[in-house]
């Protein structure tokens, strides 16, 4: 490292002391480098899904000439390894990352292959959603004995698959209510992630995968009222970012995927909404309330935006409505611009208002905060509503082409100010 070669240069210039220099130096000396122990867990995880995969190949390959009896053995023989491998791990090497990781996902591959093989061997009838909530089941344990955050994804990876077989491919289809019990289980291994290893790319890969686990098997629950999906997606995107800004993740990361996934979804579903197709089914569309409070879209809408609005009433706690964000109430402004469009097309004017302010705020705010990024995140928002009303109104092609001059002349001298500000400040 060149600064333990500076240190007797420091020291001879009486910058530091001999004393100091000794501490310096043995502590880089002692010092881990966290890039190699990465390194290490990274081609641990990547060498026992090859050796997993070569496994089954192997096997493949010589199946056909197998007895039951030894079609059997073979069946058990990579789940025995596996456990083989966790049990040394546990015993001799539980400090080690790379083994704990690498073999877990090897028993992770192994349980799925095992399941699989049996169920081939002795005809047991199934279908692919069953196999999969047996095999996740089975391996929920190996999270917590293991402590493997890589099963841990790969687990929410599974549960995902097997909701979306339950509610969207598989026939019939069914909700998977099973799914919220599954993707809790994992809640503690989260928490104790975010707890004690903060600033980790596991916890990163956790932010992510939970939140697309929960927007990919949220429409799995919609059977009878598919137009309510709108609100419970409004809701969850704004609950991320509510828990993504909250005082609870921020003491924890400083990375907020929740509060990006949150503010880009609520962004998408207006954007969707800011069409006139929708609005005028919704009126077409007739719904009685007997009928609403019962649907299964219903209840969910209302649990997604009691747990929302209970987050925002903690942020108002803490925080001044002048510094709320615009993504933080979107949700709470959806809710009765949605049941007016039931009655009255004034709702669609009402959402390309929604998104403009929406636009509008965000660029005040990246000034305020002299940030390019969300500078250029609200001007985005205003250039995809102008793209969006490009190919729904009746407006000439000069006029078009005006709007979108003005938007690329907005672009760069926000930008061109707010560097020129930054210069001026240093």
């Amino acid at each position: 490292m060149s600064i333990l070669n500076d240190l007797q240069e420091l020291e001879s210039a009486g910058v530091i002391s001999k004393d100091t220099s000794t501490r310096i130096e043995s502590y880089y000396k002692n010092k881990k480098d966290p890039s190699t122990n990465k390194l290490f867990v990274v081609f641990g995880i990547l060498g026992a899904i090859l050796v997993g995969l070569g496994t089954i190949l192997i096997i493949a390959h010589n199946w056909d000439e197998l007895s039951r009896g030894l079609k059997t053995g073979a069946a058990f023989l990579p789940l025995l390894v596996g456990q083989a491998l966790c049990s040394f791990t546990l015993l001799k090497k539980h400090q080690n990352i790379a083994w704990k990781e690498g073999s877990a996902v090897f028993l992770f591959f192994a349980v799925g292959t095992s399941i699989a093989l049996i169920s081939q061997i002795y005809n047991i009838p199934g279908n692919l959603s069953s196999y999969l909530l047996t095999w996740m089941l089975l391996i929920l344990p190996l999270v917590y004995v293991m402590k493997s955050s890589t099963v841990s994804l790969l687990y929410i990876i599974g549960t995902t698959y097997f909701a979306g077989e339950t509610g969207y491919w598989d026939y019939p289809k069914d909700s998977p209510y099973i799914y919220w019990l599954l993707i809790a289980a994992i809640v503690p291994h989260y928490y104790l992630l975010l707890k004690k290893s903060s600033k980790s790319n596991f916890v990163r890969f956790h932010n992510w995968f939970i939140a697309l686990s929960l927007t990919v098997v949220l429409g799995t629950f919609s059977k009878q009222m598919d137009e309510l999906m709108f609100l419970a997606y409004a809701s969850l995107f704004g609950l991320f970012y509510l828990f993504g800004t909250s005082k609870f993740f921020m003491d924890k990361t400083t990375k907020n995927d929740f509060t990006l996934l949150g503010s880009l979804g609520n962004v998408v579903i207006l954007l969707i909404l800011s069409f006139n197709e929708f609005w005028e089914h919704l009126i077409k569309k007739e719904m009685f309330l007997n009928e609403i409070i019962v649907a299964p879209e219903f209840i969910i809408t209302i649990i997604l935006s009691v747990l929302a609005m209970m987050f925002l009433y903690e942020r108002l706690k803490s925080s001044p409505i002048k510094d709320i964000s615009p993504f933080s109430v979107a949700f709470l402004l959806f809710i009765p611009i949605f049941f007016i469009g039931t009655f009255s097309s004034i709702a669609v004017f009402l959402i390309n208002l929604l998104v403009f302010a929406i636009g509008i705020l965000t660029i005040r705010a990246g000034s305020k905060q002299n940030h390019l990024g969300i500078l250029n995140y609200g001007l985005l928002i205003i250039a995809a509503l102008i793209v969006c009303r490009f190919f729904d109104t009746d407006l000439s092609f000069v006029i078009r082409g005006l709007l979108f001059i003005s938007v690329g002349v907005g672009f760069f001298f926000a930008n061109y100010r707010m560097i020129r500000k930054r210069q001026e400040n240093d």
